[in-house]
């Protein structure tokens, strides 16, 4: 029996965490911790895992003292870029060095930027294909209660494809755009062009357009509830005590 704590539990997928925590025959849910709740406290509880679906501004600072504490940690909470990753990193080193004993097992950080199965899978099946066509954009959709953009999901999403149009060898997009108002061509992530649209009644949805001459390929996600994070979530609440270290993306834990 696994123990969890849930932070950002009085949020919308705190709560769906916490429900599909208590539903779930192999793990108990330690305590619920919110906005002004000190994540230190967690390994007090029991927890053994840490599920963090908070704001962007608390979210590297509750990694930090869960790894201070001893608890695996599962964020779902996007914001993250390369400095903030590589201080969880060596602080998980650091952290790992001093637990070489079998009682005190190596610690491990799982950041998804989306944990819906259909998400993962699109992410991947677009870097496959991006090497394969000129043209690639990603555009994003969410509810207007999101306070990032563009979201992790498309950022992660762009710099797959960016990566594998660079190890192709593929020369820059062609884009004779000469004037445009400010944000008209997207924001660039790694030279793929992400557009963000936030509209009253979606809730995540991510759709990757990939262009040649002729034809084009049209890669799409939808999740309509939030119940379809959440078997993402709890296969990292199990697997994340034998991934020590940091790990970056769902897909990992995915057997792709």
């Amino acid at each position: 029996m696994t123990h969890v704590a849930v932070l950002g539990a009085a949020g919308r997928m705190g709560q769906a965490v916490c429900h599909a925590v208590e539903t779930a025959s192999d793990l108990t849910l330690a305590s619920r911790l919110d906005a002004g709740d000190d994540a230190a406290t967690v390994a007090a509880s029991g927890a053994q895992v840490a599920v963090d679906f908070t704001v962007p501004s608390a979210t590297e600072a509750n990694v930090h003292a869960l790894i201070d504490a001893g608890v695996h940690a599962v964020v779902g909470t996007t914001g993250w870029d390369e400095d903030s990753l590589g201080r969880v990193r060596d602080h998980l080193q650091a952290a790992n060095a001093g637990r070489a004993g079998a009682a005190d097992p190596q610690l491990g950080v799982l950041i998804a930027p989306n944990f819906a199965l259909s998400a993962v899978l699109a992410m991947r099946f677009a870097a496959q294909a991006a090497q394969y066509f000129e043209s690639a954009e990603v555009i994003e959709l969410h509810h207007p209660g999101k306070v990032d953009a563009p979201s992790g999901t498309a950022v992660h999403t762009a710099q797959g494809m960016a990566a594998a149009r660079r190890e192709a060898g593929l020369a820059p997009m062609p884009d004779a755009t000469e004037t445009a108002l400010e944000g008209a061509r997207g924001a660039d992530v790694d030279g793929i062009p992400v557009h963000s649209v936030r509209l009253r009644g979606l809730v995540a949805h991510e759709e990757i357009l990939l262009g040649n001459p002729g034809e084009q390929l049209s890669i799409r996600t939808d999740s309509f509830d939030r119940s379809s994070f959440m078997p993402g979530v709890l296969l990292g609440i199990r697997q994340i005590g034998t991934r020590p270290g940091l790990t970056v993306g769902l897909e990992h834990l995915l057997d792709l």
